[in-house]
Order: structure tokens, then sequence, then C-alpha cells
């Protein structure tokens, strides 16, 4: 386990073992220093079975605020799209061409939109792509009919989420920069879309456990 900075530590004594508030949670995530403007996330203990197929909670949310950062999004879409795509905030777009350049090894994006119009041509990436997540899916809105709208919202900090296997569902809501109401609606946000997403199987207690952290700092667990 890497050893934690003497800033870690000493934050760290002031963290409670009792659950707080969402807004003073993140007002004290607000408050833990460092020498840049930390992403905040928020993560959710799901009382789900990660190994059954339909309890797996995956998706994607436009959060209202944004999350401080615009993504770098691929298109892979028809050749009439193209240069609408990269209107839309596309940093690459096309199909034979571009999964050709990622066949060859290009992977400097964060996100891929696929057309379900040459989702059959992107197929073949499922072993580059699929490791590191980045496969377009149905179900995050990465593979769409409206590929120009998906690029734009993705382009803008539209966030993934997925499940690992410990039930747990991990989301960057922003920067330590962001005025407390605005983590507080983005976070609610994430939340009530999680609630909305319960599988019907899941049984028990759905949210078990949230937690909200800076990316140096340590985690508050809020009250569910």
């Amino acid at each position: 386990m890497a050893k934690k900075s003497k800033r870690y530590r000493n934050q760290l004594k002031t963290v409670t073992e009792e659950a707080m508030s969402l807004s003073d949670a993140v007002v004290k995530v607000k408050g833990f220093t460092a020498k840049f403007d930390q992403s905040v996330e928020c993560v959710l203990n799901l009382g789900i079975d990660p190994k059954q197929a339909d309890q797996i909670v995956r998706g994607a949310i436009s959060l209202p605020h944004g999350i401080g950062k615009q993504k770098k999004v691929v298109a892979f879409c028809e050749d009439g799209d193209v240069e609408a795509a990269k209107k839309a905030g596309a940093i690459e777009a096309g199909n034979d061409d571009l999964v050709k350049k990622i066949t060859d090894g290009w992977m400097d994006f964060d996100v891929a939109i696929a057309s379900t119009r040459v989702m059959g041509k992107v197929g073949k990436l499922g072993r580059v792509l699929g490791p590191q997540g980045k496969m377009p899916s149905p179900k995050n809105g990465t593979v769409t009919n409206d590929v120009i709208t998906a690029v734009a919202e993705f382009a803008a900090g539209k966030v993934e989420f997925k499940n690992d296997a410990g039930g747990n569902v991990h989301v960057i809501v922003g920067k330590q920069s962001f005025d407390r109401q605005k983590l507080v609606e983005n976070i609610d946000a994430f939340v009530n879309q999680i609630k909305k997403m319960k599988p019907s199987s899941s049984k028990g207690t759905y949210i078990k456990k949230m937690c909200l952290s800076a990316t140096m700092s340590p985690g508050i667990e809020v009250a569910v």
C-alpha cells in the first residue's frame, strides 16, 4: 500500500466516523486543500449482486453543472455526419479510417460514440476497446441513432458509470472549485438517477452507503 502524505494524514484526523449531511460533506471535501483543483468523486455502495446480469447498474448522465472537464470524444459515423460530429466536439470522426487508426494503436481519447448504422464495423474493435472501457454500448448511450447529440453531451462532460465487482458505483461530480450548491445539485442528480435504475430483482436496502472524496483527500461518509 502506498504511503499517505503528511497532508493526507492530517486531513484524515479531521474526519469523523459519523455520517454527515450531504451539504456538510461537500463543505468538508471542499476544505481539503491541495496544489491543484481536485476532482470530487461520489461513490455509492449498492445492495445488488454484481454476479447477476439482471442486477448490473450501468448508464450515463449529464450532470446539471457538468464536471469541469471536457472529454476527448471520437465518433464512428457515416461519411455524411463526419463534419457535423467534429463541429459537435469530436476530435476524430469516420468509420473505416477511424477503425483502422485505432486498430493500429491510436487510443488518445476518452469516449467512443457509434452510430447504430456503422456499429457492425466497430464490433471488430471489441478486444481493443473493451478492456479499456471504451467500447460503445447502447446501455450507456454511446451507441445511438443521434450521434451528433451524443458527441456534444459527452464532449461537455457527460459521465458514464457501471458498478464494480463490489457493487460500488463511482462517478466524478465536479471540481473542488465548484460552488457548494452546484456540487450538491450534481450529486443529487446522480443519486436520483441511480435510484431510478434499481433492479427489480434487488432485495433489501438498495443504497447502503455513500461517500464523497477529492482526488488526493480522505473519503467522507454521507448519510443516506
